[in-house]
């Protein structure tokens, strides 16, 4: 299969994307491809409009295709303007435009209506499979509000500022879905609310925004089939990485504190299990011990390195406080920051690093183990720099997670928070042999990277999407054959 540009789209790219659910998409064998011929590709090099397509408001589409308000292939109903003195702890879900997410109904905050009120308002009463849209502050960045209700969703009742898309004329309901967030969809809305505080936009201008359709609904189904194949895949995807994270929390909470021990150190010389002992911090394995984290290291703190002396084209190896918080977690074994400056602070393999101030004290409670040396390192930087033979790096910032809690105590100030050395060598904590600690870590480590792998082809698989849709909703590249005779097909 070819697309608008002449370039093939690989197997990923037309079937769901790296490997995903089976359910046809963009699968020949579901959907009859039009291939493009090279004199296409020869008119769209010379800016001619290519044979089998036309220019239109919204752009070059196939000739097949209709550029039409779209109000004539989708109603947007409003919602009703319940009392909140009919709200109720228990009923019906009342769903307001803070539960409209991106690409998601939210529950964080739910309410409910009477159940008596499906009866009464059933012009609002929503279902599975309903399409629904925020219309107040709808886009974020770039992104609209908008969401599918699966089963777990409905039933529930609209409430006003939101819209619901109802497809005319035998339309895919999907379709319309995915129709409303392409780019020129979203630019369009933004100009429709200009001036508007806070960002509004009413169901009227949303029915004169022009769209680009194809007229057969079997290709509006066969477009819907192939990004729903996609968004299946980024569903399961998502749903394995909270797994995995659910998993790694476990796995952390019973090895950090020992009330799981792993084979090798779980029983003596004789064989028997090894059981518990009574310590300043409450029960603890029989062969851990406690320790203030000021008898095992020494404390210093990172010096300069503002953020505009990051630079693409240096050399040296650095850390800006900031991405203690947002690109590294407990373990740093790559480092993708550069300067031109030689840092007056440097790390050594096994430091652990904390930021040591921040608005919130929930993010002070954040560990990274460095491995490598020479790594210049900012200001606002806790360098925790232990006895290696007593302490593993990565061991100890992975507890500094569990022990968010007693890490919080030692954080002092009211509008700026800090941390400082003198507070973490009060830290007191139960530690194994460094053996014990050194396997706990690569387990804990290996579970990370695991984890981080699904991330990046989660990422992968959304930005396939992304491709995915500019083409198929713009017909640049088509799923269904054209039934014009002007197309070009190659031989």
């Amino acid at each position: 299969m070819t697309n608008f540009s002449g370039k093939p789209l690989s197997p990923k790219t037309g079937n769901a994307a790296c490997g995903g659910p089976q359910g046809g998409g963009m699968d020949s064998r579901r959907n009859g491809v039009a291939e493009i011929s090279p004199k296409y590709l020869a008119e769209v090099a010379s800016n001619a409009v290519p044979v089998g397509y036309k220019q239109t408001e919204v752009g070059v589409i196939p000739e097949d295709w209709e550029c039409i308000p779209s109000k004539e292939i989708v109603s947007y109903l409003g919602g009703f303007a319940f009392s909140s003195k009919a709200a109720t702890t228990d009923g019906i879900r009342w769903l307001k435009i803070a539960n409209v997410g991106l690409n998601e109904v939210k529950w964080d905050a739910e309410s409910y209506l009477p159940a008596s009120y499906s009866q009464v308002h059933q012009d609002y009463l929503l279902g599975e499979s309903d399409v629904v849209m925020a219309l107040t502050r709808p886009i974020l960045g770039d992104t609209l509000k908008v969401a599918i209700l699966n089963e777990t969703d409905a039933p529930a009742l609209l409430n006003q500022r939101v819209a619901k898309l109802v497809p005319k004329n035998a339309g895919d309901q999907r379709f319309l879905y995915y129709l409303v967030q392409t780019s020129n969809f979203i630019a369009a809305m933004n100009l429709a609310m200009a001036g508007s505080d806070p960002p509004n936009i009413g169901t009227r201008a949303l029915g004169d925004i022009l769209v680009q359709v194809p007229k057969l609904p079997k290709e509006q189904t066969a477009i819907a089939n192939a990004l729903s194949d996609v968004d299946a895949l980024i569903s399961e995807l998502e749903k394995l990485i909270a797994k995995k994270q659910a998993i790694k929390t476990a796995t952390m909470q019973q090895l950090l504190t020992g009330r799981t021990r792993l084979p090798q150190f779980a029983l003596r010389e004789d064989g028997t299990p090894k059981g518990t002992k009574p310590s300043e911090l409450g029960e603890i394995p029989e062969d851990w011990e406690v320790m203030r984290l000021g008898h095992l290291a020494k404390f210093f703190k990172g010096s300069g390195l503002p953020k505009s002396e990051l630079s693409e084209s240096g050399k040296i190896k650095c850390i800006h406080y900031g991405q203690l918080f947002t690109t590294y977690g407990p373990k740093i074994d790559r480092v993708i920051s550069r300067t031109k400056n030689v840092g007056i602070v440097t790390s050594q393999e096994n430091d652990v690093l904390m930021p040591t101030s921040d608005v919130t004290p929930n993010g002070l409670a954040t560990a990274s183990c460095i491995t490598e040396t020479g790594v210049t390192l900012g200001g606002d930087i806790l360098i925790i720099r232990s006895d290696k033979q007593r302490l593993n790096g990565v061991f100890f910032s992975y507890l500094v997670n569990v022990l968010r809690d007693q890490v919080m105590q030692l954080v002092t100030g009211s509008t700026v928070y800090h941390l400082y050395g003198s507070d973490m060598a009060k830290f007191e904590f139960a530690f194994p042999s460094k053996e014990e600690q050194t396997a706990i870590a690569t387990i804990l480590s290996d579970m990370d990277a695991e984890i981080h792998a699904l991330e990046q082809r989660l990422g992968k698989t959304r930005h396939i999407k992304q491709g995915m849709m500019q083409e198929l909703l713009t017909g640049k590249t088509r799923l269904v054959q054209p039934s014009l005779t002007g197309v070009c097909h190659a031989d």
